[in-house]
């Protein structure tokens, strides 16, 4: 197995990941939660792997300038091995639509819009039996769907059938909206029946308020990294998707800063939705807490993740950038959500640590890794219909 990812941040959490499995699979767990407890750094963790598990992750980007380097990377760890399945995606801000309403072009002279291209060369080296390529449901729309006529047409040239589906991470026991397009591919020659992922339904089920229900109270601007204790007990929802997992260790649970103007745009917003369950219009806000020149679009900018709720709206990376979509529900609370409380809503299990480039917290780096996610839970279904059809 190996990674392939361009951002360094998101290698770091990569490698803290492998170095879990591999300490968790040779029954060496302790250096781990050490970690976690800010007990030992980061070199130090990854010391306790061997070279071969750290070089599974390949701090390049696909493409021209590095495919090379990346094949012989690959190569050396399957020592002649075959590849049977290959799991990627382009980024997905040159496909979606808030994106390409933002551009002055639309996005059409992105270059990540043809990524698909570098993703072929990969199938035509490597020949694996299936692949699964995820996006935004913009996909399907961008350049009047030019862009997935051409991939299925590419794809195929390259000896693979596919078939698209659209699903919901609801559906999977993900306390979350959020519609992604899944495409998955296999060899022409092969026959194979892929069930219909548009029709899979969790018995996992919650509110959003169960997310919440054991984490520390925070003001913004509070909170730390490391806790050894929760709250309050876990819940059925944490149990059943396996968030609260054992390891006893809550890390990344630190609440944003907020000017006093934000403040009160939240605790306006927390309380409308609490006695009308109605949203937040920007333009209802008083005139002195109204600073933005749009007032004709983007009405929603301020919205509360609702505790009552059996899914929270969909968290993207541009949570990373500010909270303002991503209102806590306690209104004595009165700030935006925390990392956790944001690995959570994506069904990350709490010993999953996001890194930064730098050693510590890194709240940019880790809410932009989260938001640009598959949903763990979503994606286990999903790498249980491949192991089935393999």
């Amino acid at each position: 197995m190996a990674h392939v990812e361009m951002d360094q941040a998101a290698c770091f959490t990569l490698q803290t990941r492998q170095a879990y499995y591999y300490l968790k699979n040779a029954g060496k767990s302790k250096p781990y939660g050490k970690y976690l407890r800010g007990e030992i750094d980061r070199s130090e963790l990854y010391a306790l792997i061997p070279k071969e598990e750290a070089d599974r992750v390949i701090h390049r980007a696909i493409g021209e300038d590095n495919n090379e380097y990346i094949f012989k990377k690959i190569d050396a760890l399957l020592n002649k091995e075959k590849v049977d399945l290959i799991i990627g995606g382009p980024p997905c801000q040159a496909y979606s639509l808030v994106g390409r309403a933002r551009s002055a072009n639309g996005m059409l002279d992105d270059p990540r819009n043809f990524l698909y291209i570098e993703y072929a060369k990969y199938l035509k080296r490597y020949k694996p039996k299936m692949f699964v390529f995820e996006n935004v449901l913009g996909l399907k729309s961008a350049k009047g769907g030019l862009y997935l006529q051409n991939m299925e047409k590419l794809f195929l040239k390259s000896g693979y059938l596919m078939q698209t589906f659209i699903v919901e991470a609801n559906n999977f026991g993900v306390l979350q909206k959020r519609k992604r397009i899944i495409i998955i591919g296999w060899k022409k020659d092969l026959q194979m029946n892929i069930p219909a992922l548009e029709s899979y339904r969790s018995n996992i089920s919650g509110t959003v308020s169960e997310i919440f229900d054991d984490l520390p109270k925070l003001d913004a601007g509070t909170g730390k990294d490391k806790y050894t204790t929760y709250a309050k007990l876990t819940n059925s929802y944490l149990n059943a998707a396996h968030l609260r997992n054992g390891i006893g260790i809550l890390t990344q649970h630190v609440a944003r800063p907020h000017t006093y103007q934000d403040k009160e745009i939240y605790r306006i917003a927390v309380q409308k939705w609490n006695e009308n369950k109605e949203r937040l219009n920007y333009n209802d806000l008083p005139d002195h807490l109204k600073t933005h020149d749009n007032r004709h679009s983007f009405f929603d900018r301020f919205k509360v993740v609702a505790a009552n709720m059996p899914h929270s709206q969909t968290v993207v990376a541009h949570i990373a950038k500010d909270g303002h979509y991503y209102i806590h529900p306690d209104i004595k609370q009165n700030r935006s959500i925390t990392i956790r409380e944001a690995a959570r809503l994506q069904s990350f299990p709490d010993d999953y640590y996001f890194e930064g480039v730098k050693e510590g917290a890194n709240r940019t780096a880790a809410f932009k890794q989260i938001g640009n996610a598959v949903p763990p839970l979503m994606g286990e279904k999903i790498a249980k219909i491949i192991h089935d059809l393999l």
